[in-house]
């Protein structure tokens, strides 16, 4: 009995020791004298046939996409030895990992870049369990196959299965990546023409949405998209079918759900009873049965599910806007289905925001980015709505659900259960606001930063105060299109809130994008003109992202879990990555017990890449392995230059125009030769102050004679670009004959692969410089043309056009 004791007292303390080490700051190397677990990785370039049968240049882990599967047991020392056999920089992030700051895997941040030819070493305690995975951290090599998983066992197995199997879900695209971020930033709608995502203006009339859709254009929007790429393929484990047979009837399989995607989230859905989830982004959760379940970037969920008796098991994976599914087997015999998930209604969604009164159109780039204006950004933008306005706006998305609905009965039962927990979401904001009233909240005439001031008050004396008292007017939780993305089925088995005694520190994270010209920031400012986020060790800090964009951002944290606030309240999930859905809040909380500098950013490839990122800092000394590392070179990858163009070749004028440009500044060329020998080229530097408003300076070449090259005059330009509400491009100048000049030009797609544009220009001489003719003191020149565009694929469309210099043509466009 005496041994027992002791063995069990024993058994606590290493438990004790262990959890005290998991939370105190990382420390490098193997003091604890653990078994040594080692892996070796070689990331390599080689031609891969992923999608449509077409074989294009990849990069591969160990000869594979996606890479192995690293298994290690909690408490063993991981020694990783990563070699680069590219002819370019490499790196390796161990995602949802607690490791020291060096072995973190950003390069310039906190590890170095693998150069071509070398090899790095990474080592760290194993400190955790659970489904995990790992991916370059360089560029866009992550979409080109640089990911896998890690699957971490615990000491002692808790719950009851048999089998383990990792999917890995991931998109493939067969083009190179920089060439897709080249393709976003001009702004065009091909990729949901190609994937039959676009919502032209015939589909938007036929649907009696056409009030929503101004409105849309009022505020700067071409339509409610929800993901922007066109992908071929969606993959399982680097298939887009994928099969199991070896498991047999009756057999428990843990399914270890890693989104490895670079930009696409997913439905997931499984056959036969619901399956049990029993953890996210590794932590244990509360065991709930659960189907139909929304997974975004970089987060991890594991599913026991049980083999089927007389069947095999189907596992399928929608992309969320509907462009794609993949599909995984599990067993023999005939499928048993997963229910079909319905693809989302964009032009339904727009009718919806317009009823709710969204404020959208928030700069992704503001005029001052060293100003903070956080707390008027959050006023300012999103959306204006008040109960009734609410009730309605779900009644209507129900009825259009119940009207719309071509599933089977399973999926039908699923889209009841939905309807019931939006039901379920309005009742509970409508008591929370109810309470806020009762609490005596001052909702009158007091200025939002005093609002702030006393909301900041009360979550420090009570963390979950951000989800029980409400203001009004941000009543996203029940918003019925979005109600369904939340995190309240998740609650953690033991309580993961703070001493109310430790400091909390507020930050509110203002979301923000500009889709034209693909700019993503936070709080309107992108990571190359940001301060870094200091964090206070020993201190609890929250933050609250407030979603301005018409996306989701799956927003993920380096080196730390967090507490995602939801109705569990103590309960609250442990998570390293959080889905903001469009329009909402999302609040979440860690305790700094780290050093060093840790990224923080979107993990939609393209949205970090663009601009969506932060470092967060301890305000340590920078590691001195890293002197040679600059950090700039981290930030330089969100400000590239990214350059494209367009020749229009027809019957009776050729255009070309170049463009180049990265955050703040853009260099443009336009030419211009007519069958009758009128030409004009334009050469212009601008410089972005704005989103929508930029200054600009440059030379304009043009014949003075029609007819005739004899005569070419050359004039100094300067002035400013606008793009108005309802998407006009403006331009209003003046040249150095002081000949002032205003330009109107919209394109808008009518059908689906057509678009319609026009343009028109005036100018006016006043003869400040030149003299006119005798007897005239006034001269102008309009200019005006209009035109419809066919796509024809990516780079090539049909075009008819009228100018009223050149006449009526038609001809070739070709985009590069």
């Amino acid at each position: 009995m005496k041994n027992n004791f002791f063995l069990i007292l024993t058994l606590c303390s290493m438990m004790i020791s262990y959890g005290q080490r998991h939370m105190e700051k990382s420390v490098e190397g193997n003091i604890n004298n653990l078994p040594v677990h080692e892996y070796n990785l070689t990331i390599d370039q080689e031609k891969v046939t992923k999608a449509e049968g077409k074989e294009v240049m990849g990069m591969t882990i160990n000869g594979g996409i996606p890479g192995p599967t690293l298994e290690f047991t909690e408490g063993e020392y991981a020694v990783i030895y990563v070699e680069n056999k590219m002819d370019v920089e490499t790196s390796i992030h161990w995602h949802g990992m607690i490791l020291p700051n060096f072995f973190d895997g950003v390069p310039y941040l906190t590890t170095p870049p693998i150069k071509p030819g070398e090899t790095f070493k990474y080592e760290f305690e194993i400190k955790q369990h659970g489904t995990y995975w790992y991916h370059s951290h360089t560029m866009l090599q992550e979409q080109s196959g640089v990911y896998g998983s890690l699957l971490i066992n615990p000491r002692e197995k808790t719950l009851e299965y048999d089998k383990d199997l990792v999917l890995v879900l991931s998109d493939w695209t067969n083009e190179k990546p920089q060439d897709v971020m080249r393709f976003l930033k001009r702004g065009t709608e091909w990729y949901n023409i190609r994937k039959g995502t676009a919502t032209p203006l015939n589909q938007v009339i036929a649907r009696g949405a056409l009030g929503a859709q101004v409105d849309f254009w009022r505020q700067r929007m071409e339509s409610a998209d929800i993901a922007d790429i066109y992908y071929p393929a969606f993959l399982i484990n680097g298939e887009e079918n994928v099969e199991y047979p070896e498991f047999k009837p009756g057999e428990k399989v843990r399914l270890r759900i890693i989104d490895g995607s670079a930009s696409t989230s997913f439905w997931m859905a499984f056959g036969g009873p619901d399956p049990l989830l029993v953890s996210a982004d590794g932590k244990d959760v509360v065991p709930v049965k659960r189907n139909k379940t929304f997974i975004a970037v970089a987060e991890t969920y594991d599913f026991i599910v049980t083999i089927p008796e007389n069947g095999k098991l189907e596992f399928k994976i929608m992309a969320q806007d509907g462009s794609g599914t993949a599909t995984a087997y599990l067993g023999q015999g005939p499928i048993v289905a997963a229910p079909d998930v319905s693809r989302p209604d964009k032009i339904g969604m727009m009718q919806q925001m317009a009823k709710m009164k969204m404020k959208m159109g928030a700069p992704a780039l503001k005029f001052r980015p060293g100003k903070d204006e956080r707390y008027q950004m959050k006023e300012k933008w999103g959306m204006q709505m008040d109960d009734n306005m609410q009730m309605e706006g779900m009644k209507e998305m129900n009825m259009d659900m119940m009207n719309g609905d071509k599933s089977n009965g399973k999926d039908m039962e699923m889209k009841k259960d939905e309807m019931d927990g939006m039901q379920m979401d309005m009742k509970k904001d409508s008591m929370q606001m109810d309470r806020s009233k009762m609490a005596g909240m001052d909702t009158k005439k007091d200025t939002k930063m005093k609002e702030a001031s006393q909301m900041e008050d009360m979550n420090k004396t009570n963390p979950t105060a951000g989800r029980e008292v409400m203001d009004e007017a941000d009543g996203m939780q029940g918003m019925a299109m979005f109600s369904q993305y939340n995190y309240d089925y998740l609650k953690s088995p033991e309580k993961t809130s703070y001493d109310p005694d430790v400091p909390v520190s507020e930050i509110l994270l203002n979301l923000t994008g500009n889709m034209q010209r693909y700019i993503w920031s936070m709080n309107g400012v992108p990571l190359s003109e940001a301060d870094k986020i200091k964090i206070k060790g020993d201190e609890v800090t929250r933050i609250t992202f407030n979603n301005l964009t018409m996306m989701h951002h799956p927003m993920h944290l380096h080196g730390h879990f967090f507490r995602v606030i939801n109705e569990n309240g103590e309960y609250s999930p442990l998570k390293h990555t959080v889905n903001v859905p469009p329009m909402q809040k999302v609040t979440i909380e860690f305790y700094g017990n780290e050093y060093g500098d840790w990224f923080f950013h979107c993990h939609i490839l393209y949205h970090l890449v663009g601009g969506m990122a932060r470092i967060v800092s301890y305000d340590t000394p920078r590691d001195p392995r890293l002197e040679e590392y600059p950090v700039s070179k981290l930030l330089d990858e969100t400000d590239q230059y990214y350059s494209y163009g367009m020749i229009d070749a027809a019957s009776h004028m050729t255009t070309l125009n170049l463009i180049s440009s990265n955050i703040r500044n853009q260099f443009s060329f336009r030419g211009e030769y007519g069958w009758n020998k009128n030409m004009e080229v334009e050469a212009a530097y601008d410089r972005y102050l704005y989103d929508y408003l930029t200054v600009f300076a440059g030379v304009n070449v043009e014949n003075g004679m029609e007819d005739s090259l004899d005569e070419i005059t050359t004039t100094a330009i300067a002035g400013v670009r606008y793009l108005t509400p309802y998407l006009f491009t403006l331009d209003v100048r003046m040249d150095s004959k002081l000949r002032p000049q205003i330009s109107l030009s919209r394109a808008i797609s009518i059908f689906p692969r057509t678009i319609l544009f026009g343009m028109y220009e005036y100018q006016a001489d006043f003869g400040w410089v030149d003299e006119l003719p005798q007897g005239n003191n006034f001269k102008k020149e309009v200019t005006w043309s209009t035109g419809i565009e066919y796509f024809l694929s990516k780079n090539f469309s049909l075009m008819g056009s009228y100018d009223n210099r050149f006449g009526a043509g038609g001809g070739l466009s070709l985009r590069f």
